[in-house]
């Protein structure tokens, strides 16, 4: 797109319902809701909730029916018990676990993001904007039967699932959370609609540990599942080397008629469950490149969603309000302080000091993977992996 376009407002709607903070897993669990809410509050504080085109909106909970167009009626009636009985552990549907601590908003609250998930989804396919953002949703992990990595219900996998409901024939998923999107992927394994894409950090060092390059789908869907895993460490210039070097030539040779990305913050070097050292700059120009790409190959229809990000003041804020800012088409300057009405609502909040700045300082950049590589190193290796086992599925080159 280019840099004239990136400011000129585009049509929004950003799904928030206070209520979503209810997905709350109790005292001490890394995915505390506060981070919702003071991404909210930032938005407001920046005025994108009411600039031009910008339309703030809820929906309904998702219901029965549409939790089953991914998940087992067995599981649904599982979360239900356990918003009753959040005592009781059920190792099998993953409920009460180390990770997913049962709660009695558990079901109601899993169900609301969902919901706005969805309904992002219809009001795109839909026409009534070319842009939903639902920074709450993007839980990405949630198996059919059994909830994973803090995700009860996976509201990804049932956007995508209603916009084929509604008749889309090629659906796009991008994710570039920190942990490979693999509910989301798993969902779509063998459907050649759906191309799932996960630049995610290395399965030998972290959670779910899947998402090797080798996994390109399953028999009547062959390379459309795509995976990047990155080296521990790797900072903004290998992490953006790395996106473009997969993500620009797969959707052009997919032709998708929706996107939809997942914009988990816990890339970030500050994230205390992971060990990617990327900054919200770079965060802030991936949500610029997946906007660029929506109206390139989507006709501008794109869905972005939230996810994982445990640095709940200094990072996912800011991140997500970049994000909004992106689908808003009213970029904010990355050295635009933070509102001082924010920063106090920030330390009323958490009795934390609040980032004075919208960026960390840096100046992302990175080398064009066309002009050359190392064999020897291991970015390198990772993102001919992943070219080599799915561009030839597309007929590209590796």
């Amino acid at each position: 797109m280019p840099e004239a376009e990136r400011d000129t407002p585009c049509g929004l709607h950003l799904f928030w319902d206070e209520a979503v903070t209810a997905y709350d897993f109790g005292p001490g669990h890394p995915m505390d809701p506060t981070r919702l809410a003071l991404t909210m509050r930032l938005v407001e504080a920046l005025g994108l909730h009411a600039g031009p085109g910008v339309t703030v909106r809820s929906a309904p909970p998702a219901g029965d029916s549409t939790l089953r167009l991914v998940h087992t009626r067995e599981y649904v009636e599982a979360v239900k018990h356990a918003a009753e009985h959040p005592d009781e552990q059920d190792q099998r549907h993953g409920l009460g676990t180390d990770d997913n601590w049962s709660f009695p908003a558990v079901h109601s609250a899993s169900a609301l993001i969902a919901g706005q998930s969805v309904a992002a989804a219809e009001a795109v396919w839909r026409g009534e904007t070319p842009h939903a953002v639902n920074f709450a949703g993007g839980l990405h992990h949630a198996m059919p039967g059994k909830a994973s990595g803090f995700c009860i219900y996976n509201d990804p996998a049932l956007a995508i699932a209603r916009l084929l409901e509604l008749g889309a024939e090629r659906v796009a998923y991008v994710d570039v959370d920190v942990h490979h999107g693999d509910g989301v992927q798993q969902a779509f394994w063998d459907d050649p609609r759906v191309l799932t894409v996960s630049l995610h950090e290395h399965p030998a060092t972290l959670f779910p540990q899947t998402g090797w390059p080798t996994e390109t789908g399953g028999p009547g869907a062959p390379g459309t599942a795509a995976n990047l895993p990155l080296p521990a460490g790797t900072g903004d210039s290998g992490w953006l080397r790395a996106f473009h070097a997969l993500v620009p030539e797969l959707l052009a040779a997919f032709r998708p008629q929706v996107l939809v990305t997942q914009h988990g913050a816990d890339t970030h070097l500050e994230d205390p469950l992971a060990h990617l050292a990327v900054t919200v700059d770079a965060q802030r120009l991936i949500a610029e490149e997946l906007h660029a790409l929506a109206h390139e190959h989507a006709d501008g229809r794109w869905i972005a969603l939230g996810g994982g990000g445990y640095a709940v003041v200094d990072v996912v804020p800011r991140s997500w309000t970049h994000l909004v800012a992106t689908a808003a088409g009213r970029p904010v300057d990355p050295a635009t302080e933070t509102p001082e009405a924010w920063r106090a609502e920030v330390y009323r909040r958490t009795r934390r000091p609040a980032p004075l700045r919208m960026t960390d300082g840096a100046r992302p950049s990175w080398r064009d993977f066309d002009a050359g590589y190392d064999p020897a190193d291991r970015l390198d290796q990772a993102i001919l992996a992943a070219r080599r086992a799915v561009l030839p599925h597309h007929g590209l080159l590796p």
